[in-house]
């Protein structure tokens, strides 16, 4: 498994799990446990959920897992309500996020994206939260360039080590601005949808011939080159989902792969990169 750095030092892979839809159906919770602990065996020991998950149903199928694990060996990343990212609410978030997975802190603790809480509140009690050892650092999601600048106007704010956003081959806008003031500002990149599951900007990228034809040269899954594309430059994080564990095997194996110049290209060529501002894209 490759590693990228946060700007703290601390490594995690560049490949993880997202937990989006699971954990709500009984009939298919011990597939998605078994998923779970697939990745985690494969290396893909970062695990990304979120209060707003089945209402916290995701939560605890990790923290059903967690037992079998050694917690220092685990990235565990949840997020807070954007209503509940102010003084009243948070520490009894936080708390309740800490219950259902079943352990005392949080590597990361992120706001789920921006709402009506100034920023400078939500900013003061994550700070607070690290100082109870509740978290071990905290980040956003759904942040463009312009609530990034924000943030980063206001004390503490450049404390802020991640921005998770959507990200994948058919959708590149943040290429244009905010990767690149992530990038200066030392704010790793998480990609939540990096296959493109659902949603409009799909665009049948599982079937697409040029990434059929690209994943049999590589003797790999159109999805592990869709992944591959996504990490290919070492400092951003990919949290695929998945309910199936031999998904999540071949998922962990996109970490192996390495795209080529002429590959880069092609893939340039049929999805390229914006050429102006485009709005940041959620679904």
């Amino acid at each position: 498994m490759m590693y990228c750095t946060l700007k703290d030092g601390t490594s995690i892979p560049v490949l993880g799990q997202g937990t989006w839809y699971l954990g709500e159906h009984i009939h298919t919770y011990e597939a998605e446990r078994n998923a779970l602990r697939t990745g985690i065996e494969s290396g893909m020991t970062l695990l990304d959920t979120a209060e707003m998950y089945g209402d916290g149903k995701a939560e605890r199928l990790i923290g059903g897992i967690l037992p079998h694990y050694k917690r220092q060996n685990l990235f565990l990343v949840s997020k807070v309500y954007p209503h509940n990212a102010d003084r009243r609410h948070i520490f009894h978030s936080c708390d309740e996020s800490l219950r259902r997975l079943g352990t005392d802190y949080l590597d990361l603790y992120l706001l789920h994206w921006r709402g009506s809480v100034p920023l400078q509140e939500t900013v003061e009690c994550m700070e607070e939260l690290i100082q109870q050892g509740k978290i071990r650092r905290w980040g956003v999601s759904n942040f463009d360039k312009k609530d990034m600048e924000e943030l980063f106007s206001i004390p503490g704010g450049s404390h802020c080590m991640v921005n998770q956003v959507l990200y994948h081959m058919a959708s590149r806008g943040i290429e244009y601005d905010l990767l690149p003031w992530m990038r200066e500002h030392q704010v790793t990149l998480m990609a939540y949808c990096p296959l493109a599951q659902g949603g409009r900007l799909s665009r049948n990228l599982l079937t697409h011939p040029m990434l059929e034809e690209l994943a049999a040269e590589h003797q790999a899954t159109v999805p592990q080159i869709l992944l591959s594309f996504v990490i290919r430059d070492g400092h951003t994080v990919a949290i695929p989902r998945t309910g199936n564990a031999t998904h999540t095997w071949q998922n962990s194996l996109a970490s192996e792969l390495r795209l080529s110049k002429k590959d880069l290209e092609r893939i340039e060529s049929v999805f390229p990169a914006p050429t102006q501002k485009t709005p940041l894209d959620i679904e």
